[in-house]
């Protein structure tokens, strides 16, 4: 969490160290308890919600300072990434939800300040293990922490759109590339891989169908070790195997799930 002096000072000085009228903003995704979950920062001062990001800083690539504003959020590394879209319209940021976040702070603050001008954002969704996280708030958050898919607050922004078109991307993702490495524990069953997946779709997969497809893609190892303290027959383990998973990654094969 910042101080009031942190955040004048971005205000007013932030565009010396960052790139005017460009932003990011990121959609970061766990899996818990059958669960899809989005990682949400509280504003600082107004008691409202938006997705994590931040600004890109001169010297940074876009891919480079978006690794680093999810670093700053969750405490990981090496964070799966993907870009999805670029939210650019005329009037974006020049909205009351912006006046009102600087002007809590400063209400001397003028139109003309480079936070009110029209910010074009990068749309990245991330995929994380939600028992590896750390969420931390930034220069211009009070709290960071993971909320319930279907049970999202109202968002600022065009935030709400963001998530809508993130998780489009991201069945579309699931369709032609494999997923589950970020989201699930290192050990994991069958059912536990087809509940992520159904998850993310909204539906249910057939069983052995499911089965039958994510075997074949050759990128399941299964263990010589049952899942323990179960009530039921104890299902074998997997883990992914890391090298065939990347290069499925690097392809579109399309699955059909």
């Amino acid at each position: 969490m910042s101080t009031d002096s942190d955040f004048l000072d971005f205000i007013h000085k932030g565009y010396e160290q960052h790139l005017p009228h460009l932003s990011i903003d990121c959609a970061v995704f766990g899996f818990h308890e059958n669960q899809l979950r989005l990682l949400l920062t509280k504003v600082i001062r107004i008691n409202q919600w938006s997705l994590p990001g931040g600004f890109i800083r001169r010297e940074e690539s876009v891919d480079m300072a978006a690794q680093r504003i999810l670093r700053e959020r969750t405490g990981l590394d090496n964070i799966y990434l993907e870009q999805f879209k670029v939210f650019g319209s005329a009037d974006r940021n020049n909205t009351p939800d912006t006046k009102k976040i600087v002007k809590s702070v400063d209400n001397n603050i003028t139109d003309d300040n480079w936070l009110l001008q029209r910010m074009v954002s990068m749309g990245y969704y991330a995929l994380v293990d939600i028992a590896k996280v750390t969420p931390t708030p930034d220069t211009l958050s009070e709290e960071c922490r993971w909320w319930d898919l279907t049970t999202l607050p109202p968002l600022l922004f065009d935030h709400s759109e963001i998530v809508k078109d993130a998780l489009k991307a991201l069945r579309q993702h699931l369709a032609n590339k494999p997923i589950g490495f970020n989201l699930l524990p290192e050990k994991f069953t069958m059912t536990e891989l087809r509940r992520l997946y159904e998850t993310i779709l909204g539906r249910t997969i057939d069983r052995g169908n499911f089965e039958k497809k994510i075997l074949k893609l050759g990128i399941l190892d299964r263990l010589d070790e049952v899942k323990s303290n179960v009530t039921y027959k104890a299902p074998f383990l997997y883990k992914f195997n890391t090298v065939k998973y990347q290069e499925l990654l690097e392809t579109d094969a399309g699955f059909g799930f």
